[in-house]
């Protein structure tokens, strides 16, 4: 075994903690899991005994070599050797192929509505586009469990007015919960990182993603207005959609959602935001999509 530095491969290796990522997941037979970096299987196979489909995907033909022979015996799981993202801002064909397929056959078997759980030791560098695509699309999800550096679950998890507050954080917050679970040492990864991580649940927030407009819209003004978070808001907007809005009609929607002329994006709540795009939705008369954001950009970090 040798594990690549440059797939992120760090691999948790602490039997209680696999656990603890499981337990946290509350699978049931009606859950299909997508797993992201499978390394060697290990927890896949705790994976495939207590969910309906598990659909793995290892990118490292050796590593899936070992997953293969791990899981092997399970009938329920799906693996895959792929990219799961097909770029930055979508999820891989084959992926999302293989969670339809999932998801079709656990409902003809238990009858019952299925829904998609993320659950894994995610790899550093992919750990934001899988978890923002997954939400992006029209999946249904239902849960995430996953292990990501400490530095990005404070990001997610972010307040206003701080250096880690982002386009990121809004887009989780506006749609879903989250819970730092534990924060991990190095130690209980082979090889060591060089950094802590941590195992964080994020669960869908229906009440708020109902409150959103366009989200496809939402998307896009939370990365147009966070690549200049620290200048006025009004003056950002207008600038970006002069040819839409004139700048008197931005500043009256940003009063007309609360918001004081001076703000910038950094200091601004969540539901602020979103209550800004809304009106802006609005006033161009735009119709929000059926489902999905299959053609929008992803957030950055």
């Amino acid at each position: 075994m040798h594990p690549r530095g440059d797939l992120g491969q760090n691999f948790l290796i602490d039997i209680n903690l696999i656990e603890l990522v499981v337990r946290e997941a509350e699978l049931s037979p009606v859950d299909v899991v997508l797993e992201v970096g499978a390394g060697t299987g290990s927890l896949t196979s705790y994976l495939g005994a207590v969910a309906g489909h598990v659909v793995s995907v290892e990118y490292d033909p050796n590593m899936y070599a070992f997953a293969s022979e791990a899981t092997s015996h399970y009938e329920n799981i799906t693996l895959l050797n792929c990219d799961a993202l097909k770029n930055k801002n979508h999820l891989a064909p084959a992926v999302l192929e293989a969670l339809d397929a999932a998801l079709a056959k656990v409902g003809a078997v238990t009858g019952a509505e299925p829904v998609v759980k993320l659950v894994a030791n995610l790899p550093y560098h992919v750990g934001t586009p899988i978890i923002s695509n997954l939400i992006s699309t029209g999946l249904p999800w239902g849960r995430m469990v996953v292990t990501v550096q400490w530095e990005l679950a404070v990001r997610m998890a972010a307040k206003p007015g701080t250096s880690d507050y982002s386009a990121l954080t809004v887009w989780l917050q506006s749609q879903a919960n989250l819970k730092t679970i534990r924060k991990l040492p190095p130690s209980v990864f082979w090889p060591r990182p060089n950094v802590d991580s941590a195992i964080v649940r994020i669960d869908p927030a229906p009440e708020r993603t109902a409150n959103i407009a366009d989200r496809e819209f939402l998307h896009t003004f939370l990365r147009e207005i966070f690549t200049q978070r620290r200048k006025r808001l009004a003056g950002v907007l207008a600038s970006m959609h002069r040819d839409r809005w004139s700048r008197a009609e931005i500043e009256a929607l940003v009063q007309a959602a609360g918001i004081p002329l001076d703000a910038r994006a950094e200091q601004l709540q969540v539901s602020q935001l979103v209550e800004l795009a809304n009106r802006l939705v609005v006033s161009a008369g735009m119709t929000p999509p059926a489902a999905g954001l299959d053609g929008a950009d992803a957030v950055e970090q």
